[in-house]
């Protein structure tokens, strides 16, 4: 299902922080991997606006009537929820974390 509003994109603090120290994390070890993973990932939420709807209903999420979503990229999880004008990533975790219902 395509969208007719294009939302914006929002972060929230935490899951921008998390992403952050990811890359940051990454980056230690190869530059070239950190680069590779923050593109991907980057371009991943990038496409959200047209078409928020292209990720699966996240599991964790309690009583979730499909506006909270998730996709998972390079062993992370990135859950995002779906407003009238804006997709705004909640999350940002190694999906060997423990996950947390909400």
């Amino acid at each position: 299902m395509v969208d007719e509003v294009e939302r914006k994109v929002r972060w929230a603090n935490s899951a921008a922080s998390s992403f952050k120290k990811a890359i940051q994390t990454i980056r230690e070890d190869s530059p070239r991997n950190a680069e590779k993973v923050r593109q991907t990932i980057l371009l991943k939420v990038k496409s959200l606006p047209t078409n928020p709807h292209q990720h699966p209903p996240d599991r964790f999420k309690a009583n979730n009537e499909g506006n909270f979503r998730a996709f998972e990229e390079w062993s992370y999880r990135i859950t995002y929820e779906i407003t009238e004008l804006e997709i705004f990533i909640l999350r940002f975790r190694h999906v060997k974390q423990e996950p947390l219902e909400y």
